[in-house]
């Protein structure tokens, strides 16, 4: 069958058309995304603005008549951090359903690490052991941990690289004191519930999907996108810990230059890379592989699951 799989997230809107059989890796067919910056569309009480709600209507608008182009039978739409901490969600989502008839539902920051989870794990199998999974998104970082498909530990924290950006970066880059409370900070708020996944022993393999991390990893030196999905990528500790000091030297527009960085994100690229190094620390992670799958493949094998177990009671 042909699904959308409508994600709106902190950062970005994407509509990813898939081609899905139970049994088979999702083929994507088509793909329409577009910078809305959600996360950083709040005002001062914490609600969306009338400008990110109408950009986000705009979307979701557009979206729905490519999927229906595309020959899309059905549609899941979610909704992640940006939507989900807004004071004013349910008004949002209303306002979208309103006008264009797009139901999003809005994916707690332990449903979006659960799935997440899973598709890691369908992407490397159960050779894979048990593994450890970190999402650094716009709005929230995601861990989960465990040897099945679904995670034995799954949590969030609001460490998304937009997020950091807008609380300390919004007037230029922080002095030296404002970094070292900043990576502090980061820090505790990670170790706080790291027994979590410490606990039953080191992990046998740790993968960490999204955009950030794969900047991040292609600015250290893995391949580019263009070489495919099943080319290896890994983000080494040690030669991110390395970058981190020239990344904070740089203007706008030389992060901009840097392989894998795309000129909406480069306010992100260095918090995000502080929340990277963290965790690889914090779980004494000396890399991390990069899985090209994530959030959005996640909801398209649970929704492939759940069509395959109906099929088997009929």
């Amino acid at each position: 069958m042909r699904l959308g799989v409508l994600d709106i997230g902190s950062n970005t809107g994407h509509l990813l058309v898939v081609d899905a059989h139970g049994g088979a890796a999702p083929l994507p067919a088509s793909s329409h995304k577009q910078p809305l910056r959600l996360a950083e569309h709040l005002d001062a009480d914490g609600a969306v603005t009338a400008k990110g709600i109408d950009a986000l209507t705009e979307f979701c608008a557009s979206a729905t008549a490519i999927a229906e182009d595309k020959g899309c039978e059905e549609m899941l739409g979610f909704a992640t951090s940006a939507v989900r901490d807004a004071v004013n969600s349910d008004e949002v989502l209303a306002h979208v359903e309103d006008r264009t008839g797009v139901r999003l539902e809005v994916l707690s920051g332990e449903d979006e690490a659960r799935l997440t989870f899973l598709a890691v794990r369908r992407w490397f199998g159960w050779s894979a052991g048990r593994l450890a999974v970190f999402d650094i998104g716009g709005g929230s970082l995601e861990i989960a941990g465990g040897t099945d498909e679904a995670p034995d530990v799954a949590w969030s924290l609001p460490l998304g690289a937009a997020r950091v950006a807008r609380s300390w970066f919004q007037g230029g880059p922080p002095s030296e004191a404002e970094f070292r409370d900043l990576r502090r900070q980061i820090r505790a708020d990670i170790a706080r519930d790291a027994g979590h996944l410490l606990r039953p022993g080191v992990p046998d393999r740790a993968a960490a999907t999204s955009k950030t991390f794969r900047s991040l990893a292609r600015i250290c030196g893995a391949a580019p996108s263009a070489d495919g999905p099943l080319v290896p990528r890994v983000l080494e500790l040690a030669t991110l810990s390395g970058w981190i000091p020239k990344l904070m030297e740089l203007a706008p527009d030389e992060l901009a230059a840097l392989p894998g960085v795309s000129p909406s994100r480069t306010h992100q690229i260095v918090p995000g890379a502080l929340v990277a190094e963290a965790c690889m620390d914090i779980f004494d992670l000396p890399e991390l592989e990069i899985c090209p799958w994530a959030l959005r493949e996640g909801v398209i094998l649970q929704r492939l699951d759940q069509i395959s177990v109906v099929a088997r009671h009929h």
